[in-house]
């Protein structure tokens, strides 16, 4: 269970880095857009993605 956890969080790690890596400026813009957001905009957007995620870790796990 551990291997998997710490796999699981080097691969978040690795594409939580590719953005800045390749294109700083451009998460600059994106975090700044993402700062005027509502709340309630960001939660859609937070649990649409736990919900995608979700569901891809049920399908691949059939």
């Amino acid at each position: 269970m551990w291997h998997e956890l710490l796999v699981a969080i080097a691969l978040l790690l690795i594409l939580e880095g590719i953005m800045p890596f390749l294109s700083p400026e451009g998460l600059r813009r994106t975090l700044a857009m993402i700062s005027q957001l509502s709340d309630n905009t960001l939660r859609f957007a937070g649990l649409s993605a736990m919900v995608l995620g979700c569901l891809l870790l049920y399908a691949v796990n059939i």
